[in-house]
């Protein structure tokens, strides 16, 4: 039997070990377990409208009475201003969920009263990143919230 010399050993170390790693880079690659989407669909898109973005959300910070965001026992308190008229406030609550995107979903702002109350039955437990795009007397305000619901 002949003897590897140290230089075809490292070699083969190498080798080995660059295999090693293409194979779970490959698996990663392929298994759909593994899902390497994108938490914006049209990044650039929303990219170009951040500005406006910016300015919403310094007109929603300067309000004397702020929107806030409860968790209740069965469900999600949306508050808006009370001195606000609840008629004349439309947009949407964009809810998105960091780990999985197959749970996002939007509601379109529809008030009876000055609350916006949204089911915990159609919420996963965890973290949840809201998004409030709200006008009021076609002035637009920009609310963001992190939230992590519990679902006990």
């Amino acid at each position: 039997m002949k003897k590897i010399s140290w230089g075809t050993g490292v070699v083969i170390a190498f080798g080995t070990f660059m295999a090693f790693i293409l194979f779970f880079v490959f698996l990663v690659q392929t298994d759909r377990d593994y899902d390497n989407e994108l938490v914006i669909e049209n990044y650039y898109n929303y990219e170009t409208g951040l500005q406006k973005q910016l300015e919403k959300e310094d007109l929603a910070q300067n309000l004397a009475e702020k929107v806030t965001v409860l968790q209740e026992d069965n469900f999600l308190k949306i508050s808006f201003p009370k001195d606000f008229d609840f008629k004349n406030i439309t947009g949407k609550v964009s809810l998105y969920r960091p780990s999985d995107q197959k749970l996002d979903f939007e509601i379109k702002i529809s008030l009876s009263s000055h609350d916006l109350l949204i089911p915990k039955s159609q919420l996963a437990g965890g973290r949840w990143d809201i998004i409030l795009d709200w006008n009021y007397n076609n002035v637009g305000y920009l609310n963001k919230e992190q939230l992590t619901i519990d679902t006990k």
